[in-house]
């Protein structure tokens, strides 16, 4: 491999190159669900864009401790230190125990990504249970200066800790502009200053989730956990830290300050965002009712798509956009989506038809593969990587319709790194029953069927039918060519 992996480092805005604290050791820290509710498309793309990067840095070789943790306790809503607990409030819904809403969701969450072949972490720590060491952080962070108690509820002294480091460095915030659009809501007046935010909120009478503390009974800020969990697993400093873009600001910038007003340094080298999956043009969100749960598209229950589409299609249609880009999602790109993947597993699977031999070709697999793995290091570039997968699948699809022969090394490294690419990088499954060798061979067997009709209709002279055969071929994408040797057919 001739090229080194590059990030995009969202705390300097440029591509770097990946050098982790420790040889051949990566530390990687994903901020996980929420778990009140059902896991929607768009939190989806996030989970399976950070697969795919687990997955490129384990293919490198590297040995990937990857921590993604469940928020089960002290995310308010609005994601500020105002309103009711998100898991308080559908406990209340659906009148049972919080802890029942948390273990419904989470089980619910495991199974959405399992559908998307997405592989689980190697630690998924729970908010509720690290509630002494947020406790043990929020001690050392008064200590050092930087949260104040007030009324039983502690608070990040935020202007403090600006005057010796920088507030905003992820974000580019500025901080009095921070203020200025500050709003007055119900339960800041304990605050000093309007852009401080909760550590400890002393819990109301009537609030479920609670725990004691020097400080009150009540329960942690939202954005002490990542920290909390982060630091234990992972150490003071670690290599990768992830997560939508959406939590760049403020819960991202409020880690990075808690974690320098502890150790007295950032706790992260490479800061990694993925981008928003929108839905006719807008985010999705649960709170404005914009999104799309995966088990409507899978069972072909959602009112806004014709048929139903696979968690193997929604994930392929996923990857073929950059994880920094926005992308859409519509009918016609799962179907298209559809028609890639199919083209893609059927050339993969034609490759146990080719013939063994030495005929010429046009092939450079060493130029292929390299080209392959350089694009992947340039920021998990997945749309790239797949593109070069089609470039590989067209010769198999060549080969095999010209009746040429290729040596044996030739099938079995196209075989091991196709296989690697598509199923070890990209986590598709290829061996699904409507993509299974007998539908292969059968699509085969198919063409030929209707070539051998075409070419009687010519014999014929019946070239209305034979053109017919070979037009509607062609929308399927399926090119019809005469030659010397017979008539061909090439997979478009």
């Amino acid at each position: 491999m001739n090229s080194k992996l590059l990030i995009y480092n969202s705390l300097s805005n440029k591509k770097e190159e990946f050098k982790p604290l420790h040889p051949k050791l990566v530390g990687m820290y994903v901020c996980g669900p929420t778990v009140y509710n059902r896991v929607h498309l768009g939190n989806c793309r996030t989970f399976i864009s950070f697969d795919l990067m687990v997955r490129w840095l384990r293919y490198l070789e590297y040995k990937v401790r990857y921590v993604r943790n469940i928020t089960d306790a002290g995310h308010l809503e609005f994601d500020a230190d105002h309103g009711e607990d998100r898991i308080s409030k559908r406990a209340r819904l659906e009148q049972i125990e919080p802890m029942e809403v948390v273990q419904k969701y989470t089980l619910d969450f495991h199974q959405c990504l399992a559908k998307f072949n997405v592989l689980p972490p190697s630690i998924e720590p729970t908010a509720s249970g690290h509630i002494i060491e947020q406790i043990q952080l929020i001690k050392s962070i008064i200590e050092k200066g930087y949260a104040y108690e007030k009324n039983g509820s502690v608070y990040f002294d935020v202007l403090k800790y600006h005057k010796s480091h920088q507030y905003g460095v992820l974000s580019n915030r500025d901080i009095e502009e921070l203020a200025h659009n500050s709003r007055d809501l119900e339960g800041q007046a304990d605050k000093k200053n309007p852009q401080d935010f909760a550590l400890w909120k002393k819990a109301e009478p009537l609030h479920i989730m609670r725990w004691p503390s020097p400080w009150s009974d009540g329960f942690p800020g939202w954005h002490l956990e990542c920290t909390a969990m982060s630091t234990k697993y992972l150490g003071e400093v670690f290599d990768i830290h992830g997560g939508g873009m959406d939590l760049k600001f403020p819960h991202h910038e409020c880690e990075i300050a808690q974690g320098v007003a502890v150790n007295g340094k950032s706790p992260v080298k490479y800061w990694i965002h993925g981008n928003l999956l929108t839905l006719n043009g807008k985010k999705m969100a649960k709170s404005t009712g914009s999104f799309l749960l995966p088990d409507e598209i899978f069972d072909g229950t959602s009112k806004l798509l014709k048929k139903p589409y696979s968690p193997n299609v929604v994930r392929f249609f996923m990857l073929q956009a950059h994880y920094r880009s926005v992308l859409d999602i519509s009918e016609a790109a799962l179907e298209a989506s559809e028609k890639g993947l199919d083209r893609l597993i059927y050339g993969y699977q034609m490759l146990d038809q080719l013939q063994n031999g030495s005929d010429e070709y046009e092939f450079d697999f060493d130029q292929w593969l390299n080209q392959s793995q350089t694009v992947m290091n340039d920021d998990f570039n997945s749309p790239l990587l797949i593109s070069q997968c089609f470039t590989a699948v067209k010769f198999i699809q060549k080969i095999k319709s010209s009746g040429k022969k290729i040596p044996p090394e030739m099938i079995k490294n196209l075989k091991k790194h196709l296989g690697l690419f598509l199923v070890d990088v990209l986590g598709l499954t290829i061996d699904e029953p409507n993509n299974s060798k007998t539908n292969t061979q059968l699509q085969d067997s198919l063409i030929k069927i209707l070539i051998d009709l075409r070419n009687e209709a010519r014999q014929n002279g019946d070239y209305s039918i034979s053109d017919k055969i070979r037009n509607e071929l062609f929308q399927i994408g399926v090119e019809i060519r005469d030659t010397n040797l017979g008539t061909k057919y090439y997979i478009q």
